[in-house]
C-alpha cells in the first residue's frame, strides 16, 4: 500500500512540487521559532549567579564626571546603612538587569589562550549583597590591597577554558596590551558557578568581576546596589532618595528594585520572539489556506480516479486513509528536505551553542508535530468529500 501511494505521489511530482515547497518552507519557519523558543527555555533554567528579589539599584545620573572620591563613597555607604531597612551596600560600574555591557580581550602571562571576556568592576561587599556564593576560592577584601594583580572572581566556564585541567584560584593572565606597554595583570581569587548580568535571557558568556576600590584609580562607580530587608515597600524609595539627597543634593538617583528591572529585562528580551511567533501564525493560516484550496483541487481532479477505485470494490474508510496518508507523506518528504538543510547547522556550530542538539532535537520534533497536525486537518474535509463519492457519481463525473 505504502509502495503504491509513493508512486501515485511520484507520478503527480509536477502537482506536487508548489505543495511541497509550501510545506518546506512552513517547516522552516516554525522550526526558526521553536528553536528560539526552546533556547529561551533553556536559558531560564540556568542560573543567573545572583538573586534579585531583595535587592535594589540606584543609577547615579549627572552630566558630568561624579569623580573617584574614596570619602563621597564612603559618606555614601555609612547613609545608607543607618537606614534599618537596608543589610548591605555595594557600588558597581553598571547594575544587574540592564542593557550595558563592557568586554575585553585577555590572554594567559605567555600571550595564549586569547579570550573576549565579560566583565563588570565591583566593590568587596558585592558578592554579599548580590547572595552570591563561590564554588572556590575567596571574595576578594580589603585584604587584597596592595597586590601585585588585580583581584578577580570569574565563573567557571571561563576557568574552565582559560585554565583547563588546573586549579582556577589563584591564576594569573593578563589583558591585551594593543600598544601599552604594560599590560594590567588579573589574579583569580574566586570562581563561581554562573554570572549572567543581563538576567535569564542572557547567553551564558565568559565572565570576570573585577574589584573596585573607591579613590583608587580613574574609573568611577555609578551604581549603588543594596540589599534590603525582605518585605520592604516600593514607599521606601521617597525615603531612600531623600537620604541620597543629604549627602550629594546636586546628583540625581534613579532608584530601581531589581524585582521589576527583572521584569523590564524580561520583557524587552522576549519581543523578538512575540514578532516571530505573530509572523509564524500569519505564515500558518496562509499555508493552511493553500494547502486545503490545493488537496481541494486535487481530490477534484481525481474524481475519476476514485471512481475507479470504488467501483474495484475499495470502501470509503479505505479512500479516506488514502487521501490523508499522501497528504502526510508529501509533508514527510518536504520536511526531510528541510532537516538536511536545517543539520548542517549544528554540524558546522555556526549559531554556536544558540542551536545545540538539544534545541535542534526537540525543535525539530515540535516543528514536525506542527505540520503533519496541519496536514491532516486540512487533509480531513477533501478526504471526507472524496470517501462520500458513489462509483455512479465519480465515473460520470465531468
Amino acid at each position: 500500500m505504502l509502495r503504491h501511494l509513493l508512486k501515485l505521489i511520484w507520478k503527480r511530482k509536477s502537482r506536487n512540487m508548489m505543495l511541497s515547497l509550501e510545506i518546506l518552507l512552513a517547516f522552516l519557519v516554525v522550526f526558526a521559532i521553536a528553536a528560539f523558543g526552546l533556547r529561551y527555555y533553556q536559558l531560564y533554567q540556568l542560573p543567573t549567579g545572583h538573586a534579585w528579589r531583595n535587592q535594589w539599584s540606584i543609577n547615579i545620573r549627572t552630566p558630568g564626571d561624579i569623580g573617584n572620591d574614596a570619602a563621597l563613597y564612603d559618606s555614601l555607604k555609612r547613609a545608607l546603612l543607618a537606614l534599618p531597612e537596608v543589610e548591605s551596600v555595594a557600588f558597581a560600574k553598571f547594575g544587574a538587569y540592564e542593557m550595558s555591557r563592557w568586554t575585553g580581550e585577555y590572554t594567559l602571562p605567555d600571550g595564549s589562550g586569547e579570550l573576549n571576556i565579560d566583565g563588570l568592576t565591583v566593590s568587596d561587599d558585592y558578592f554579599k549583597t548580590m547572595e552570591m556564593t563561590p564554588l572556590a576560592g575567596h571574595w576578594f577584601s580589603r585584604a587584597d590591597d596592595g597586590a601585585d594583580a588585580t583581584p578577580v572572581v570569574i565563573n567557571r566556564r571561563l576557568a574552565d577554558k582559560m585554565f583547563a585541567g588546573k586549579d582556577a584560584v589563584g591564576q594569573l593572565y593578563i589583558e591585551q596590551t594593543h600598544g601599552k606597554s604594560t599590560p594590567q595583570r588579573f589574579r583569580v581569587a574566586a570562581v563561581v558557578e554562573q554570572f549572567r548580568s543581563q538576567g535569564e535571557f542572557m547567553d551564558p558568556s565568559y565572565f570576570m568581576l573585577q574589584r573596585y576600590v573607591p579613590g583608587v584609580g580613574q574609573e568611577a562607580a555609578y551604581n549603588i546596589v543594596l540589599k534590603l530587608k525582605p518585605g520592604t515597600p516600593r514607599l521606601f524609595e521617597a525615603k531612600l532618595n531623600a537620604r541620597l539627597k543629604q549627602v550629594r543634593s546636586d546628583w540625581n538617583y534613579l532608584i530601581t528594585p531589581q524585582s521589576e528591572a527583572r521584569k523590564s529585562m524580561l520583557k524587552t528580551q522576549m519581543i523578538p520572539l512575540i514578532i516571530l511567533g505573530v509572523i509564524a501564525a500569519f505564515l500558518l493560516v496562509m499555508v493552511a489556506f493553500g494547502l486545503f484550496g490545493v488537496l481541494w483541487q486535487n481530490t477534484t481532479q481525481r474524481i475519476p480516479e476514485i471512481g475507479l477505485r470504488r467501483a474495484m470494490g475499495a470502501d470509503a474508510g479505505s479512500i479516506y486513509r488514502q487521501i490523508i496518508v499522501e497528504q502526510l507523506l508529501l509533508s514527510s518528504g518536504a520536511m526531510l528536505i528541510a532537516l538536511v538543510l536545517l543539520i548542517q547547522l549544528p554540524l558546522t556550530g555556526v549559531l554556536g551553542e544558540s542551536l545545540n542538539w538539544v534545541v535542534f532535537g526537540a525543535a525539530a520534533v515540535l516543528s514536525a508535530s506542527v505540520i503533519y497536525l496541519l496536514s491532516l486537518l486540512c487533509s480531513l474535509y477533501p478526504g471526507w468529500r472524496a470517501a462520500r463519492l458513489s462509483p455512479t457519481q465519480a465515473l460520470h463525473y465531468e
